[in-house]
């Protein structure tokens, strides 16, 4: 069955996570490193993880599959999704593929060695009305796909 699982800790879309989950009838597991408030129903559950830094990761990869869907900003955990068959999805809006996810990489790679030499210092523009509108779209046209596949 198709679940979503989101990398929770700082994830802007929420809400729209749960809209499309209700609309198909998916579970969602929400995973952070902390308690949080989460809707009262029985195919939303939180998942608290304790344990170092990465474990919300941990969790989310040993857990997730084939024809499940991942919202995460997390570029190296997005990667380890996509060895597993999940699809992933960033806040935005942007689906992470198998044939980009290295380029992604690389780039992340590269941005934060600009920041630890002083050269790139303004971190990722904000978050606004369209990205969150972008996000829906591209969780939905995502739904849609692996339910027709399956």
């Amino acid at each position: 069955m198709l679940s979503i699982f989101v990398d929770a800790d700082a994830c802007p879309v929420k809400d729209e996570v749960y809209r499309v989950a209700r609309r198909y009838g998916l579970s969602v597991r929400l995973v952070a490193n902390q308690w949080m408030r989460v809707p009262g129903e029985s195919e939303i559950e939180l998942v608290v993880v304790d344990g170092d830094f990465d474990a919300a990761d941990d969790w989310i990869v040993e857990h997730a599959g084939e024809n499940d869907v991942v919202i995460t900003a997390d570029i190296p955990l997005a990667a380890r999704c996509l060895e597993k068959g999940a699809r992933v999805i960033g806040p935005k809006g942007r689906e992470f593929k198998e044939d980009s996810i290295g380029d992604a990489l690389a780039t992340r790679e590269l941005m934060s060695q600009l920041r630890d030499m002083g050269e790139v210092g303004q971190g990722p523009p904000p978050f606004e009305k369209k990205d969150r509108s972008r996000f829906l779209q591209q969780l939905d046209v995502v739904v849609q796909s692996i339910r027709r596949r399956a």
